[in-house]
């Protein structure tokens, strides 16, 4: 059995460190701790809680470059991704501070005799299985409204990035947050199944594949815990006969080639009107190949290398799969030869809904171009997919737009602007995009206890 973790510079091939797996031993030592870490953390003040998280915002900033060089060397996004992603993530943290308090104070309710009142309480430790497409955005979306609603994390992170994790748990104990409150495990996945078993373990989260979301959601089940799945997406951005065709193409490219392509909540079928596909599709392809794709700490690149070496495998495959199928190739479709973990941006037209591009995730540089006789048909083959995750919808008739958005089958819709993630605002999925809610009061709340406290009733 593998007993370590080698992390890998996608852009280089060369090894950047070795970390070991954690013994069943330290696993235990994690779990006590966190433990026992919850039992003082609780009974803190909301109000002291979310000073610290305004500490932890000032120290990820003071990191910034720190962390997102550690980003870049370890997945190979570009470092201007990099930086903006520990920027949105100190954001977060101060956001929280200053409104989340509001939205765990109890909350009154009418009944007949008596008053009661609905109390959010933390549920415990919160196991959370993290990816590595956004290292310190992803792993602090979840982390920080459980750790202000009084619960702590214990994080086991994606094995290619456990530098930048490391960096990350220094912020947090820099940042004056209890031991035990936000802590780090790289276990393996007997040690994950172990850990969700064990009584300490109150919850679950996961952001990851729906292959990982299945099994460990399948084991949280079996332990009757809680679970909240992010997993992948085929997300539609539709653009209309109408769109402002130069906006929508501009939204499209960020959409699609944005950390590589390498984004649950990314364009990735983008269905558009037959009116208008010729003049699109024109665009969209003399637009991509301005796109600089290189080395990742240049200022300039937009697109670096993919994250590993097996992903960029089965992209290729998923890509020439999808030509034997029928699909048209514009540009890109292959490994880019060399040093690195390179995928040629690509963009594939003709793509119909029997192809592996329109039926599977395509995680990488790759756009597949969906023809749509009009609105009712594009929202047809925007929900013919396994997954709900987000859509998009471009189109200056915005009477049209909102009555789309109530037949579209995903968590999210955003009309005339690309899917993001933001704080104020909900973000999950339907279907096998998984379920449950991060992010805005619906992510605060997710691991409390709704606790009911009815005083004074008669009868």
């Amino acid at each position: 059995m593998q007993n370590s973790i080698s992390t890998l510079n996608p852009a280089t091939g060369e090894t950047l460190a070795v970390y070991p797996f954690a013994s069943a031993s330290e696993l235990e030592a994690a779990l006590a701790q966190s433990s026992s870490a919850f039992s003082l953390w609780k009974n803190v003040p909301i109000a002291d809680r979310a000073s610290y998280l305004v500490r932890f915002a000032q120290v990820l900033r003071q990191y910034r470059d720190v962390l997102a060089d550690a980003i870049t060397q370890e997945m190979g996004k570009p470092v201007t991704q990099a930086r903006a992603e520990v920027e949105k993530s100190a954001a977060l943290c101060d956001w929280y501070a200053s409104e989340g308090p509001a939205m765990l104070a109890p909350e009154p309710t009418q009944v007949d005799n008596g008053h009661a009142e609905i109390a959010y309480r933390p549920l415990g430790t919160i196991l959370a299985v993290m990816p590595w497409n956004f290292p310190i955005w992803q792993v602090l979306r979840g982390a920080v409204p459980a750790m202000l609603a009084g619960n702590t994390f214990l994080l086991k992170p994606a094995p290619n990035v456990a530098g930048s994790t490391q960096l990350l748990l220094q912020a947090a104990a820099e940042a004056g947050l209890p031991a035990g409150v936000f802590s780090v495990i790289n276990a393996t996945n007997d040690g994950v199944s172990a850990a969700i078993k064990d009584d300490r373990i109150a919850a679950v989260t996961l952001t990851g594949s729906v292959r990982a979301g299945a099994a460990i959601a399948s084991q949280a089940g079996a332990a009757l815990k809680k679970s909240v799945m992010e997993l992948g997406g085929a997300d539609a951005f539709i653009v209309l006969k109408d769109a402002n065709l130069d906006e929508a193409v501009r939204a499209a490219l960020l959409g699609r080639f944005q950390n590589g392509g390498q984004v649950c909540a990314a364009a990735k079928r983008l269905i558009v009107e037959e009116a208008i596909l010729p003049a699109f599709t024109e665009t969209f392809v003399a637009m991509a190949r301005e796109m600089k794709i290189g080395d990742p700490t240049d200022e300039a690149t937009y697109i670096g290398p993919m994250a590993r070496y097996d992903l960029r495998d089965e992209l290729d495959a998923q890509v020439q799969a999808t030509l034997s199928e029928g699909a048209t190739l514009l540009m890109g479709g292959e490994k880019i030869a060399g040093a690195g973990n390179y995928y040629a941006p690509t963009v594939l037209s003709n793509v119909t809904p029997e192809m592996t591009a329109f039926r599977e995730e395509l995680f990488g540089p790759v756009a597949s171009i969906i023809a749509a006789r009009d609105a009712d048909h594009a929202v047809a083959l925007a929900n013919d997919s396994d997954f709900g995750l987000s859509a998009t919808i471009y189109t200056a008739d915005t009477a049209l737009a909102e009555a789309m958005t109530v037949q579209l089958e995903c968590g999210g819709v955003f009309i005339n602007g690309i899917s993001a993630s933001d704080p104020r605002v909900a973000f999950g999925g339907v279907k096998k995009s998984g379920y449950g809610r991060e992010l805005s009061h619906f992510g605060l709340r997710e691991f409390c206890n709704a606790q009911t406290v009815w005083r004074n009733r008669k009868g």
